[in-house]
């Protein structure tokens, strides 16, 4: 049964990155949120992929909600022309803001914040705190490092095969929100007994 994506939450750098293949797939996800009347729900930056996310988002007639830290704000990066800003204390605030704003998440490109906000939403899916399917656009093979990671998990016993499988990757962003709409919850305790959660 497929879902109805209302708000997507896209995690993404706050710097551009050195392949303009990375600010392409950024945009190209903005405009097909837009186009699609999905509301981008995001980090709240002017700057870097977060920038280049909403600013196409919002150049295509798209609703685009930022969420932010005080703190980001006292340092002037925080998107002026919005739909939204929210703005909160901290960054655990920030995420589940976010998280709690979304139907479904996507991670582009980004450093340490990107990954950690990403896979946060990953783990609340596999452990059953929420059903929001998380996907990754792939953006010039970027992710192919962390999807070999993810493989060395599996295979060494740490991640099972079926929730490496949560993580929809595409590398085109109309196929990956439609793979995302077409996503059906895991039940985690399928496939985990009480002792290894």
């Amino acid at each position: 049964m497929e879902r109805e994506l209302s708000a997507v939450a896209v995690y993404c750098g706050s710097n551009s990155g050195n392949d303009p293949a990375y600010a392409a797939a950024a945009a190209g996800l903005g405009r097909t949120l837009a186009k699609r009347g999905i509301r981008l729900v995001f980090g709240g930056g002017q700057v870097g992929l977060m920038g280049v996310v909403a600013d196409a988002a919002l150049g295509s007639g798209g609703e685009v909600i930022g969420v932010i830290t005080e703190a980001l704000v006292a340092k002037e990066v925080s998107h002026r022309g919005l739909t939204g800003l929210r703005i909160v204390e901290t960054m655990h605030e920030r995420k589940a803001a976010m998280a709690d704003a979304a139907d479904a998440f996507v991670m582009l490109p980004g450093g340490f914040g990107t990954l950690d906000e990403f896979f946060e939403a990953l783990t609340w899916t596999q452990l059953g705190i929420h059903a929001k399917p998380c996907g990754v656009l792939d953006a010039a093979g970027f992710f192919a490092p962390l999807r070999a990671l993810v493989d060395g998990a599996v295979a060494a016993g740490f991640v099972h095969p079926a929730h490496r499988d949560m993580i929809v990757a595409d590398g085109d962003p109309g196929r990956l929100l439609d793979r995302l709409a077409a996503w059906s919850p895991i039940t985690v305790s399928k496939w985990l007994d009480p002792a290894e959660r």
